[in-house]
């Protein structure tokens, strides 16, 4: 294999390019202007009455996006009370991820931050937005204030898991995971996979077979092994479309910078 192809590989199947499911270090946009952003998402949030909804974020810049990848990292935002450091307790969206390991990209973690965090390293002042309905609000809250969510998490990190077995897990699997178990009231994995294989229809992942194998070959957080000959992953918008086809969403929008909503 020739170093220009090796770097078409890194490029295409980078954990960075494909997911962008690690905890920001570093921002694109001023700590201001995130900030601003961040504060209007919450607004819009609050505003249609959300108290848990679907969150995503593009973490890479669109032109490094795969074919119909519109967002490379997905969660569950919950209103919550929040302690600041001073002490005070103000109310406020918790986020709740499954963020890939930086030293260790096969493996993965849950962490809780908040909406500053989660678009710290945002490439696009976009965010997507699925507001599921009250029903299943109320089973997402229900899930994490009763620390079960935790029992939805598989370590083994893939950037192209497959919803439709627990083999591996990224983070927008766990989110259709946590979904699921909202729904359907289990935390049963096994019943939860046999659910998705019956009514979630994953994303497929359009990129080239070889480009695909030598990725699992390189990279520790790329494989095909949980998947049969066609790779398809869970996405925010196949996410959308299965909550949709079955009449659990509220809302669902595309909201940009200066407060823009646009319906999906």
């Amino acid at each position: 294999m020739n170093i220009e192809a090796i770097i078409v590989v890194l490029l295409l199947l980078s954990p960075t390019a494909w997911a962008g499911s690690q905890s920001a270090e570093k921002a694109t946009f001023e700590p201001e202007t995130i900030k601003t952003f961040a504060k209007d998402v919450e607004k819009y949030a609050a505003a249609q009455g959300a108290r848990a909804f679907i969150i995503a974020r593009v973490g890479r810049p669109e032109k490094e996006l795969p074919k119909g990848i519109k967002y490379t990292h997905t969660a569950i935002a919950v209103y919550s009370n929040i302690e600041l450091e001073t002490g005070e307790t103000v109310q406020g969206y918790a986020i709740h991820n499954l963020y890939q390991n930086a030293d260790k990209p096969n493996r993965s973690e849950l962490i809780m931050d908040y909406p500053v965090d989660f678009f710290w390293g945002a490439q696009q002042l976009k965010a997507g937005i699925i507001i599921p309905t009250t029903e299943v609000q109320q089973g997402l809250i229900k899930l994490i204030a009763e620390g079960k969510n935790t029992k939805l998490h598989n370590p083994k990190y893939s950037v192209i898991a497959n919803p439709l077995n627990s083999r591996f897990q990224n983070c927008t699997e766990h989110t259709l995971d946590m979904l699921n178990a909202a729904i359907y009231q289990t935390t049963n994995i096994k019943q939860l996979k046999a659910n998705a294989k019956a009514h979630f229809t994953p994303q497929r992942v359009k990129t080239n077979p070889l480009k695909l194998m030598f990725g699992s070959m390189l990279m520790k957080d790329v494989t095909t092994k949980d998947h049969p000959r066609k790779v398809a992953t869970a996405t925010f918008s196949s996410i959308n479309r299965y909550l949709a086809k079955y009449q659990l969403v509220h809302k669902a929008v595309e909201f940009y910078s200066a407060q823009r909503a646009v319906a999906i």
